[in-house]
């Protein structure tokens, strides 16, 4: 039942992206640049994403739990760092520069662009070199494990 409702999920989120042209980074990049030929009209799906998003949650997190899981799954995080900044920073440069967020990225993927295949790679090849880095960072690469 959990992939289904997945499954169907997906299938809803993937519509939505393209229906609002989310897929489409030209359509991306004009909400993007305010300071030059500013298309608006993103502004609406956004805003209608938070209503529905704000409402759900208020009413899901009345439950003790989820339909379909033992517990939420939320993060506890509340600390605004260093890592969170730059990273954000980084995401908002890539999404710039593309005109692709990682979600519409992924369902541009079924409208077979080769731009948003290669986006996607470029997503995974940064989650790969930092889960790298920080095994680097924090010494693992270099451990060998002792026989006992």
């Amino acid at each position: 039942m959990k992939y289904l409702v997945a499954l169907t999920s997906g299938v809803l989120f993937g519509f939505g992206l393209s229906l609002s042209r989310m897929v489409d980074p030209e359509k991306v990049l004009g909400f993007l640049d305010i300071a030059g030929d500013w298309d608006p009209s993103l502004a609406f799906v956004m805003m209608g994403a938070l209503t529905v998003a704000i409402l759900s949650f208020r009413i899901i997190f009345q439950r003790s739990r989820p339909v379909l899981e033992s517990g939420f799954h939320v993060s506890r995080r509340t600390q605004i760092d260093k890592p969170l900044l730059i990273g954000a920073a980084i995401f908002g440069i890539g999404w710039g520069l593309s005109g692709y967020c990682p979600g519409p990225a992924v369902a541009a993927i079924g409208l077979q662009t080769f731009e948003a295949v290669l986006m996607v790679m470029g997503i995974y090849s940064g989650f790969f070199a930092h889960k790298l880095l920080l095994k680097t960072a924090s010494g693992e690469g270099h451990q060998r494990k002792k026989s006992t």
